[in-house]
């Protein structure tokens, strides 16, 4: 089972944009000298502590600063976009980096309304998903004389596509093309054991997928401490809390107490939707990591996790590579 890690290029209150993009170079490294097997970036806008908006622009840079570790989307909001322009960017970025890069596909905006007219994109998009799933599997396929339209670069790049989604739509469309599928269980888990079994039922064998490959995300808050991980998972606690309010921003401080700053209703709310995490000591998260793989049977993991601190951030994925790595071990022999 491998394990891999989610970054949406986190930008912490009292810092930049630009000091937020150095530390995502840094933890690119650091996580393939960990072992994690692909590093994915995830495509927001007009959220001022989110810096990955730029998501192809990213993947090529830290394509460009690894050379083993897979690289890519997780995902691309393939509404804001034409197909054609993702091959074109993704086969570029696949023959600049070996065929390392990954294309993780998700139908929801990655904003709110004033951002999809920013965009110029239309809610009808959306329902033109499947179609364009399938126009890139034709992009990203062999080259086709008789065709009108051919991606150049992209055309028999067989750049991966991943489906995301946090609902059962996204499964029915995984299964359907055959497709691996990475559940957003990291925010949004209500649907997930159920969008698992749809798409193990109805899944649909392909050339390069003859099984169902689901991936699980999770949130990691790994520190030397139980207290010092429970104050760290904080930041992202009142991150979530202020985005569900309409207070975007940038990632917020850790505290003390948050009950002293997000509401008791709210915060079982919050608690909630990210309780699928693991945090605490190094034992803490392999033992809550393995309690959630037995539980779900992802064939892959994918970490994540909003933590204020750069240093304190690398520790945590150090200690999730750690636990998973050791769960592996395990779980091969």
């Amino acid at each position: 089972m491998h394990y891999s890690l989610l970054d949406l290029a986190p930008v912490p209150e009292g810092t930049t944009t630009r000091e937020a993009l150095k530390n995502l170079g840094e933890l690119a490294e650091h996580a393939e000298r960990l072992g994690y097997h692909r590093y994915w970036l995830a495509e927001h806008h007009n959220m001022p502590g989110i810096a990955s908006a730029a998501t192809a622009v990213l993947i090529g840079h830290v394509a460009q600063r690894t050379s083993r570790m897979r690289v890519g989307a997780g995902g691309i909001m393939l509404p804001n976009h034409a197909p054609l322009a993702v091959a074109e960017a993704f086969g570029t970025l696949s023959e600049l980096y070996d065929g390392r890069i990954d294309l993780g596909l998700g139908r929801a905006p990655g904003g709110d309304q004033m951002v999809m007219q920013a965009l110029g994109v239309t809610p009808q998009r959306a329902e033109q998903f499947p179609e364009e799933v399938a126009e890139l599997l034709r992009l990203f396929g062999p080259h086709e004389p008789s065709a009108p339209i051919n991606a150049h670069p992209g055309a028999e790049t067989g750049v991966p596509l991943w489906i995301l989604g946090s609902s059962l739509y996204g499964a029915q469309v995984a299964a359907h093309f055959g497709l691996p599928y990475a559940f957003a269980s990291h925010f949004a888990p209500a649907a997930l054991e159920r969008a698992f079994e749809v798409y193990r039922e109805r899944f649909q064998p392909s050339a390069a997928f003859p099984r169902p490959h689901a991936m699980l995300a999770v949130n990691v808050f790994g520190a030397d401490t139980e207290a010092e991980a429970k104050r760290l998972k904080t930041s992202m606690q009142q991150a979530f809390y202020r985005l569900r309010t309409g207070q975007p921003g940038k990632l917020p401080a850790p505290v003390d107490d948050i009950g002293e700053v997000i509401p008791a209703g709210a915060l079982a709310q919050v608690d909630e939707a990210l309780r699928m995490s693991a945090t605490g000591t190094p034992a803490q998260v392999e033992g809550q990591l393995a309690e959630l793989i037995a539980r779900h049977r992802p064939d892959e993991v994918i970490v994540t996790g909003q933590i204020h601190d750069h240093a304190a951030r690398m520790r945590s994925f150090e200690i999730a590579a750690g636990a998973l790595s050791n769960l592996e071990r395990a779980n091969a022999a």
